[in-house]
């Protein structure tokens, strides 16, 4: 049983992050190379602006805001589980390789294969799903043995092989490609938001809706597969049915964000972790936290970095590698 004094600490935790989100959203749609003054935001919010106040808001700055923060709560969600099913603290869906393999499905579909104007949007989270699945499925496999199961360590390890050896992979793509192509991919490399129109929106949206809800349903299953494997099956778990789930879920959330976003690791990392030294480490609690944090730290990065630099800014892949790195060297260090 949760305690009551947890369940109330996670509702204020909840309302606090919701108003972190919307006062960043507010800040964001106001920052950028042609700036739009705050006390002019409700009457064009409301359709009383000009042609170009209304076009830098609605077709430029609201599109990119809400792309990144559905990007965000995805990469958080999809570490949490990953943390979870591989009980290792240290997991994300960028350090051990998962966003790798999604970028050059990515790399090899926007390269080499016709592209549909009208599908290619759609397409994109799907070819993203099946590179960032290939990758895992073979991360996990070596990650495996039958006598002790899955090692944490050796999963890590690995996965982070795999994301040097994808990246390899990923320059050699590109090597003989066209240059406005190379541009395309190099931006995506450095996690670069891109998918900055409303199509993109309904492209990673659907993903979300469905997968959230699977995962708050799933929580009670996370909190066992925690524990040790003897335990779990002790109490009626399926632990390689449950992983197997899990990890196609947490592949789907991950390839569906950095379809749109481009390479962006650790927010994965410190989500989850942030969550779980707030409300501790019951999945019930924690996810719904680490889904804000995760998507309100993807939406800071990206609001800061664009305004750092004029015109282009320093991407939000960059901005939150500057924060996460050195946390992961603190983790690795402590664990």
């Amino acid at each position: 049983m949760i305690q009551p004094g947890l369940i109330k600490k996670q509702r204020i935790l909840l309302f606090v992050l919701l108003a972190l989100i919307l006062l960043t959203i507010f800040i964001g749609m106001g920052l950028g190379y042609s700036s739009i003054s705050y006390n002019r935001l409700m009457p064009i919010l409301f359709g009383q602006g000009t042609f170009k106040e209304e076009f830098i808001l609605f077709s430029i700055r609201l599109p990119r805001i809400i792309i990144t923060l559905l990007a965000g709560m995805a990469l958080a969600l999809s570490g949490a589980i990953l943390q979870g099913i591989t009980r290792n603290d240290l997991a994300d869906p960028g350090i051990i390789g998962i966003n790798s393999g999604a970028g050059v499905a990515i790399a090899i579909f926007f390269l080499f294969l016709p592209i549909d104007a009208g599908s290619f949007v759609y397409l994109l989270p799907v070819v993203a799903f099946i590179g960032a699945l290939i990758t895992a499925s073979v991360i996990y496999i070596f990650s495996y043995n039958r006598k002790v199961g899955l090692q944490p360590v050796r999963l890590v390890l690995i996965g982070v092989g795999f994301s040097m050896a994808l990246s390899g992979a990923m320059i050699v793509l590109i090597s003989s490609a066209e240059q406005e192509k190379v541009d395309f991919i190099a931006k995506w490399l450095a996690g670069n938001i891109w998918g900055t129109d409303w199509p993109f929106i309904l492209a990673i949206l659907p993903w979300l809706v469905i997968l959230i809800p699977f995962t708050l349903y799933k929580a009670n299953r996370l909190n066992l597969l925690g524990l040790n494997e003897p335990v779990a099956i002790g109490v009626g778990v399926s632990i390689e049915k449950e992983r197997i789930v899990l990890l196609l879920t947490a592949v789907a959330l991950a390839a569906a964000a950095v379809s749109v976003t481009g390479g962006i690791t650790f927010i994965g990392l410190m989500a989850p972790h942030i969550a779980k030294a707030l409300v501790g480490p019951r999945n019930q609690l924690f996810i719904p936290i680490s889904i804000l944090i995760g998507g309100w730290l993807l939406l800071f990065a990206d609001t800061v970095g664009r305004n750092l630099v004029e015109p282009d800014g320093i991407s939000a892949g960059i901005m939150v590698s500057l924060i996460g790195a050195p946390y992961f060297i603190y983790l690795l260090l402590k664990k």
